[in-house]
């Protein structure tokens, strides 16, 4: 890049249907784990940001959770109002697919976006599982025309296969600006938050089928002591036999989730940590849209 060479820098939201792969997207893209990730819907819950700086220009992610066609539940209806509210804002949209699936779903997500007047690039995830690639460009044929697609990119987001790629596509589509974040800013998101996600994420790996969504956890303590952050955390379930299921027998669940996450933890935060968890009943927050707003789900995006 020359010195009278302009920088660019905006926003790009990553957008699909739940469990498409944007999370392990941006956590690939920005080379450190920012977003929760695990193999059922629901693991996002909140738009985060994660911010890329390259020599010529910076990326701010945003990813968002998937983008729900049910939305009878107040966390569902959340969860939608949080994906499309940076609609209003993003300068791309990078719109995700699985190779050689194109679901209802998909085709819902896609008509969020009948609106959007920026430049939207389809990647199409998760090629490296595809035994024959010959099938893939027929898909990839088909799937260039339920839209006018800036660009069309084929990744794996998960090895990294053509990630870079992806991100001169992106940094060519952004506009003229300088950056709008420190270069050594990856993220806005609190240390709060995401300590609280990697006990989030932990539980619901760990619980898989067992336990409805109908899991939250709360920072009560996140203080610095010196070499040491002492974090004490509540996990709010909406019925008391779901308690025992997080709990574990004799706390075997409960303490191995938080064995993960504090090892997580101190990953993250560069320090040694001492976490302390509770799990507590509210009954029906997950359907309740005050609940939800005491325990942190504020609409985000739109103010």
């Amino acid at each position: 890049m020359t010195a009278s060479a302009p920088v660019r820098a905006g926003y790009a939201a990553l957008l699909g249907r739940p469990n498409v792969g944007k999370s392990t997207l941006l956590n690939r893209l920005i080379g450190q784990k920012l977003s929760i990730t695990a193999p059922r819907p629901q693991t996002t819950r909140h738009v985060v940001l994660g911010i890329q700086t390259l020599p010529e220009a910076q990326i701010v992610y945003v990813d968002t959770p998937g983008l729900h066609r049910q939305a009878r539940r107040a966390m569902n209806r959340y969860l939608n109002r949080a994906a499309a509210s940076v609609l209003g804002y993003v300068d791309v949209v990078i719109f995700m697919i699985e190779a050689l699936r194109w679901t209802e779903e998909d085709e819902h997500a896609l008509e969020r976006l009948t609106d959007f007047r920026g430049p939207v690039v389809l990647v199409v995830n998760k090629v490296d599982r595809i035994a024959g690639k010959s099938r893939l460009l027929p898909f990839l044929q088909d799937a260039a025309g339920k839209r006018d697609f800036a660009e069309i990119v084929p990744v794996a987001a998960l090895g990294g296969d053509n990630v870079t790629a992806l991100e001169r596509v992106i940094a060519r589509l952004l506009p003229v600006r300088e950056f709008l974040f420190p270069a050594d800013q990856i993220t806005t998101a609190s240390e709060r938050f995401l300590v609280a996600e990697l006990i989030r994420e932990k539980l619901t790996r760990l619980l898989r089928e067992e336990l409805p969504y109908a899991l939250t956890v709360e920072i009560e303590r996140f203080a610095e002591e010196g070499h040491l952050t002492r974090i004490n955390a509540i996990i709010w379930v909406e019925r008391e036999t779901q308690k025992g299921i997080v709990i574990g027998e004799r706390g075997a669940t409960l303490r191995e989730a938080g064995r993960q996450a504090r090892e997580d933890m101190e990953r993250l935060l560069g320090r040694k940590v001492f976490l302390e968890t509770w799990v507590k009943v509210r009954e029906g927050w997950s359907d309740d849209e005050q609940a939800l707003r005491s325990l942190g789900y504020a609409d985000l995006g739109t103010g």
